[in-house]
């Protein structure tokens, strides 16, 4: 066979696949900004190796192995991606100065639109992308995190994350039991959340956006359960509890009544709203980007990316006319 049959073979057969390697490496590096390069080396790696390759498992265990084996010399240099609650300190007062550390290499929300959430395969759904699951997992040791992804994401049998890592079953076992030991510690359930299809969830997130469009604090109040969790980074504070994120929203957003839009998007299998602030010209230009998690009773946990890279990440407009409307979908 040619060289250019060869890439052309290669091409075809492996190209289907770059969107769930796209969310293995983002679950191992929580940032979609390193998944991307991570996949281009896998993709550099197996293509220079392709020649190889000789069918004794299948080509996308072969390429999630070598996704793996690439992450895991990326993250030798590379410490977690936090947010900020996972930084050990306690809840914020809204009064308190906002502290902002651009240095810190945050967690990253992914696009819905760049990794796939077919619910027939467990490889792409949902939950394994979550934000909080993401977060959670940076709490473990690379190869923790790997073989916990590689058995609990991918179904990967015992003996076939051994040979990715090149360890044994029973030092895989181990590390699985210890991974899943930490990840229930800090990992929050999945009960009581709920995907935003319902009709109530839906006018739960139209009133959402009309609260913070007019900036209106006591229905921005109502919204969120009575544990709930605000944070933002790059700043470090996160704070607990409606009345805490009414003040800080009242307090510490620059923006009045009229002065913010949102735009409906999709992160990590979770509504998200880019938000938009009135510039010059009655212009809107990027402020943030939201992701929500939602449970019967309302809206449990924002983590706020005030990150302007995101939005070109997530396919959106540098401005937004004054005029402009994005209805939820």
């Amino acid at each position: 066979m040619t060289d250019d049959r060869v890439d052309e073979e290669f091409l075809r057969l492996t190209g289907p696949l770059r969107r769930e390697l796209l969310a293995h490496c983002y679950r191992m590096l929580g940032s979609v900004h390193d998944a991307e390069d991570l996949v281009q080396e896998t993709y550099l790696r197996a293509w220079r190796s392709y020649g190889g390759f000789e069918g004794r498992s299948s080509l996308r265990t072969w390429l999630h192995r070598i996704a793996t084996r690439t992450c895991l010399t990326a993250l030798e240099s590379r410490g977690k991606r936090p947010l900020p609650t996972g930084l050990g300190g306690s809840s914020s007062d809204p009064d308190d100065a906002l502290l902002e550390r651009r240095e810190v290499p945050w967690l990253e929300p992914v696009p819905d639109t760049v990794v796939d959430h077919d619910p027939a395969t467990i490889v792409t759904s949902r939950e394994s992308t979550r934000l909080a699951l993401v977060a959670a997992l940076q709490h473990l040791p690379p190869r923790q995190r790997a073989v916990l992804i590689l058995r609990d994401v991918l179904r990967w049998r015992a003996s076939e994350v051994a040979e990715a890592l090149e360890t044994t079953t029973a030092a895989v076992n181990s590390m699985l039991q210890r991974a899943r030991a930490q990840i229930e510690e800090v990992a929050p359930s999945e009960d009581g959340v709920v995907e935003p299809t319902a009709p109530q969830q839906r006018e739960l997130l139209e009133r959402y956006v009309r609260a913070f469009e007019v900036k209106d604090i006591a229905a921005i109040v109502e919204m969120f359960t009575a544990d709930a969790v605000w944070e933002m980074p790059p700043f470090t504070g996160w704070y607990r509890g409606p009345e805490h994120i009414g003040r800080l929203v009242e307090t510490r957003c620059p923006a009045g009544p009229g002065d913010m839009r949102l735009v409906r998007t999709e992160a990590n299998g979770q509504p998200a709203f880019a938000v938009y602030m009135r510039g010059e010209n009655d212009v809107f230009r990027p402020f943030h980007l939201q992701v929500l998690t939602l449970t019967g009773s309302g809206v449990s946990h924002v983590a706020a990316f005030f990150d302007p890279r995101l939005f070109a990440t997530f396919g959106l407009p540098d401005v937004q006319p004054a005029e402009s409307r994005c209805p939820v979908r």
